[in-house]
C-alpha cells in the first residue's frame, strides 16, 4: 500500500495528540509537520467548528496547494458544508463518532482523490446542487459544468482534432461565430487556451 504523508493540525493539544495516536499506529501513514501542509497528501484539521479564522486558513491552504482536508468537526451546518468544500475539504467526520478506524478511512479516500461525508451532509450537498441546477444553471442553459450546449458541440469537434473552418462548417455556424464561442467559454471560466477548454470539458465529462 503506497505510503500517504499526513498533516495534522487541531485546535487544542489533547485533539492533536489523539488524532496523531489514531494515524501514527498505521505503517503506511507517515505524520509530516504542519510546515510540510503542501507537500503532504492529506491534512487533518480538527475543530469544535467552522470560525472565522480557521476557514481564512483553510481558504489560504486551499489557494497555495492542492491538499485534500479531512475535517474533524463537532457540527457543520449546510452553510459551512459549502464553505469547507470550496476550501479542499472531501471528508467530515463527526468529533462524538471519531475512531482510528474511520480516521484512517478517511485519510485514505481522501489521498486517493475520493471523499467520506455523513449521510446527512450528503443529503444537503444534493439540495444545494439540485436548487443550483434550478435555479440558475438551467434558465442560463447552462449544464452543471457550467457549458451551453452549443460550447460543447464546438469543444467535442475541436477534441476530434477539427479547425475552426472545420467546426463552422459542421456545426453550419460562421467562422466569427465559432470564435466567439470559444472565447466565451475561455473568458468565462478563465482557461488558458483551446486546448484548456477542451481537457477542462473532459474532465467534466461532458465530450
Amino acid at each position: 500500500m503506497k505510503n500517504v504523508r499526513v498533516v495534522i493540525q487541531a485546535a487544542d493539544p489533547l485533539s492533536l495528540a489523539g488524532l496523531t495516536n489514531y494515524l501514527d499506529e498505521r505503517s503506511e501513514i507517515t505524520i509530516a509537520g504542519l510546515d510540510q501542509w503542501g507537500d503532504a497528501d492529506v491534512a487533518v484539521v480538527a475543530t469544535d467548528r467552522l470560525r472565522p479564522d480557521v476557514i481564512t486558513a483553510l481558504r489560504r491552504a486551499a489557494s497555495e496547494t492542492r491538499t485534500p482536508v479531512v475535517l474533524v468537526i463537532n457540527e457543520l451546518t449546510e452553510s459551512e458544508l459549502l464553505t469547507a468544500v470550496e476550501c479542499r475539504v472531501v471528508a467530515v467526520v463527526p468529533r462524538t463518532g471519531v475512531n482510528g478506524d474511520r480516521l484512517v478511512h478517511s485519510v485514505h479516500a481522501a489521498a486517493a482523490g475520493g471523499g467520506v461525508m455523513p449521510a446527512n451532509l450528503v443529503g444537503e450537498l444534493v439540495k444545494h446542487v439540485e436548487r443550483l441546477q434550478r435555479e440558475v444553471l438551467t434558465p442560463n442553459g447552462l449544464s452543471s459544468s457550467g457549458l451551453t450546449p452549443r460550447e460543447i458541440d464546438v469543444l467535442r469537434l475541436m477534441a476530434d482534432g477539427l479547425d475552426t473552418a472545420e467546426i463552422a462548417g459542421q456545426l453550419c455556424y460562421s467562422e466569427r461565430t465559432v470564435k466567439n464561442v470559444i472565447y466565451g467559454v475561455t473568458h468565462r471560466l478563465n482557461l488558458r487556451s483551446r486546448s484548456h477548454a477542451v481537457a477542462y470539458a473532459m474532465r467534466a465529462g461532458v465530450i
